[in-house]
């Protein structure tokens, strides 16, 4: 069958590298928009940041961009070698994600990961993408598990959220097996034998890559607790780490929901009443969890500005030499 004549133009333009490049800018400019509108937002409803100490709020939100990179360098190392972006990219996709998480339905997000993984970089295939998006979240789930057990294991926790901390621990170590079983699995010479076998020996990292990426990703929730205990300081609710680590429980449980409303509202829902049930009054909760989510979005557009300047620069400087 003959193909379009346009087909090869449209090909090429795709490939072009000013249209990539143009497209880096306006996703970057995207970002810094729906920030500003983000900010905009809350400035007229009331955003509790503006209450809060500047200094303090300023080192929470490097915090968040800290933890935005980390997770980026993460999941890189869940990707074969040969596919592996730059962590700007993958750190961006995840920004970019938390940023369009204010109007998109829950998981919706992994789309724009994928979506943005892709435009940085063609070196890995959507397939590798999805499997390494899979591992990914597999991994927060066992790094969630220490700071769920802390969190359960806290005086003055209902035993309604006890219990929930207690599945989101269960679940954390389920992940951790499969996590840890996968590399192993994936090289089996009974499972060589089929398409499907050999897809996954070629696109799974190795068990020390993945341990790797476990703990890089681990540093990155742990950041966010950080980040959190310091914003609670700076809004007036006061420093505290059991809160910080409960805020961070519920918000990550909250995130694995299938489908649902807006992510952002949904973990921002899910923070604020687990910080009323452990004794914060109902209207601080409610701008606190606001008041984070806005952090983390203003955050998540700093990264992606800042890895597509980047990443603009790598490829100018890659076209004069």
């Amino acid at each position: 069958m003959r193909l379009p004549a346009h087909r090869p133009h449209l090909q090429r333009i795709v490939r072009s590298r000013r249209v990539r490049l143009a497209f880096l800018l306006s996703a970057s400019l995207g970002a810094t928009a729906a920030g500003g509108l983000a900010v905009r937002h809350y400035a007229t409803t009331g955003w509790p940041l503006t209450h809060g100490n500047a200094w303090l709020i300023a080192v929470a939100g490097v915090l968040f961009l800290l933890a935005f990179a980390l997770k980026g360098a993460g999941w890189r190392r869940l990707l074969a070698r040969s596919e592996r972006p730059g962590s700007h990219a993958l750190a961006a996709a995840n920004a970019a994600a938390s940023v369009t998480g204010l109007a998109l339905p829950g998981r919706f997000d992994d789309v724009v990961r994928i979506a943005v993984a892709r435009r940085f970089s063609s070196r890995a295939g959507l397939g590798a993408l999805c499997l390494s998006l899979v591992l990914v979240g597999l991994i927060d789930s066992a790094a969630l598990m220490p700071i769920a057990s802390v969190a359960a294991g806290l005086g003055g926790v209902s035993t309604g959220v006890r219990a929930g901390l207690a599945v989101v621990g269960a679940a954390g170590v389920a992940a951790a097996a499969v996590v840890l079983a996968l590399p192993w699995i994936s090289r089996s010479a009974s499972l060589a034998r089929f398409r499907l076998g050999r897809w996954l020996g070629r696109h799974t990292t190795s068990t020390q890559d993945s341990t790797r990426a476990w703990a890089i990703v681990s540093g990155s929730w742990i950041v966010r607790v950080l980040a959190l205990y310091v914003l609670l300081g700076a809004l007036g609710v006061g420093h505290s780490f059991p809160l910080a680590l409960l805020f961070v429980s519920a918000s990550a449980a909250a995130a694995v929901l299938p489908l649902g409303p807006a992510g952002a509202a949904t973990q921002v829902g899910a923070g604020a009443a687990v910080l009323a049930a452990a004794g914060v009054p109902t209207s601080q909760a409610v701008a606190f969890g606001l008041a984070a989510q806005a952090l983390v979005v203003l955050a998540g557009a700093a990264v992606v500005v800042l890895a597509g300047a980047w990443e603009v620069r790598l490829r100018l400087v890659a076209a004069r030499s």
